[in-house]
């Protein structure tokens, strides 16, 4: 697939699907309320998003490669539009449960798709700038989708938003259907360039472009290494952002004293922070060669964002630290997808992605029960500490890793 052409009609599917996803946010306790629900049951709806999310990694990148990724992506483009539609007709907790979790499959598998896209047809110059537009697309549908229907559910029936989410997904499938494909051309070594490469993976195909920065490194790490080192770091990562968006308003309505229009905007700082910066950030990825060193930078200035509404409650300053966390999670996002782009032979590379990202949800579901263990036995203060520490320790998995590339290069 020729990338640099399809790049705008993959931005749009990433935009609309994931203005789709969030638009239903802050319309599910209104709809499960409307239809008389429990609130045990509307947990357990919830909560059925992200077991699909665990379970939709592998299968979707086995559908990746039988299918490729035109036709992968207008697959799971069409589970989700049957999804928002289902939740317009439907009234059934059994059917809203099945819907979710689909819901929560499809998600993931388009996730593993496009991200397999950018690494299979991208390069050492451009992945991190390609993953920057999908990230910065994908941002800008998490800002205007609560909005959207928000406001929808002012003056319209709250079926109204789940229409408008269906319209958005198969608006997304005709999109898809106007990727136009094309035999992928890979370049070619001389016997020369193959004698200075002698540690690519035995399984590797010594005709694809790799990254010379990392060309006496790649092979060092066994793919098992590789896919627990990958998979480790993930899981650390969105089990800390999976604290931050459960804990963060409650945390500043009960130790900071916010209104909830305050935290609102809070977020908000955040979300247009990584939309704005995803692009430069995939920029400077590739420009420097050193993808691990920036992912451990953002990862960084996500715990500093951390740090700083732990010591003061000052709008600005909270403020900042928000706009300093997004700047961070573009910087982490953008890097850690090219890398896994050169470091992973093309005929594993979609089943490493896909493996990652449900390790990564599972983190999403255990994270927030631990911390709900801190809030009940020892304080919400304590849950941004441990948000921390996963920081951390995501953190320190990176540079063990860095380290043995740079090490296995020299």
């Amino acid at each position: 697939m020729d990338i640099r052409r399809n790049l705008p009609l993959l931005m749009i599917i990433c935009f609309l699907s994931q203005m789709g996803g969030f638009m239903i946010l802050p319309l599910f306790p209104l709809f499960i309320e409307e239809f008389g629900l429990s609130g045990w049951m509307m947990g357990v709806i919830f909560a059925l998003f992200y077991v699909g999310k665990v379970i939709g990694g592998v299968p979707a990148a086995a559908l990746y490669r039988k299918l490729g990724g035109q036709r992968a992506l207008i697959v799971m483009l069409f589970i989700l539009a049957v999804c928002m539609g289902g939740f317009a007709v439907s009234s059934a907790a059994l059917l809203f449960g099945l819907l979710r979790l689909l819901q929560g499959l499809a998600s993931t598998g388009l996730t593993v798709i496009v991200r397999s896209i950018i690494g299979d047809g991208g390069n050492a110059d451009n992945r991190g700038l390609y993953n920057g537009y999908i990230s910065s697309s994908e941002g800008g549908g998490m800002v205007l989708g609560p909005v959207i229907s928000g406001w929808l559910a002012l003056h319209w029936p709250l079926s109204v938003p789940f229409l408008l989410v269906t319209l958005c997904c198969l608006i997304a499938m005709g999109t898809a259907m106007g990727i136009k494909s094309r035999p992928e051309s890979k370049q070619k070594f001389t016997a020369e360039e193959r004698e200075q490469m002698p540690n690519l993976d035995s399984g590797a195909n010594p005709d694809i472009p790799i990254n010379h920065a990392y060309a006496g490194s790649r092979a060092r790490l066994t793919p098992r290494q590789q896919l627990i080192g990958y998979g480790t770091v993930h899981f650390l990562e969105m089990s800390a952002y999976a604290v931050f968006l459960t804990y963060f308003a409650l945390y500043a309505a009960h130790m900071m004293h916010w209104d909830p229009f305050a935290t609102s905007l809070a977020f908000t700082v955040a979300g247009i922070s990584t939309l704005a910066a995803a692009p430069v950030a995939g920029y400077l990825s590739d420009r420097m060669g050193d993808r691990l060193l920036l992912c451990m930078l953002g990862m960084l200035m996500i715990g500093i964002e951390v740090v700083v509404f732990l010591s003061t409650s000052s709008y600005a300053w909270v403020y900042v630290g928000m706009l300093i966390g997004g700047v961070g999670g573009a910087c982490y996002m953008d890097s850690f997808f090219a890398h896994i782009g050169e470091h992973i032979p093309d005929a594993g590379r979609s089943e490493v992605i896909g493996k990652i990202v449900s390790a990564a949800e599972i983190g999403s579901i255990i994270s927030p029960l631990i911390a709900a263990l801190l809030v009940e036995y020892v304080s919400l203060y304590a849950v941004f500490v441990f948000n921390l520490v996963l920081i951390a320790a995501a953190i320190a998995v990176q540079a063990v890793m860095r380290s043995r590339y740079r090490a296995k290069q020299g």
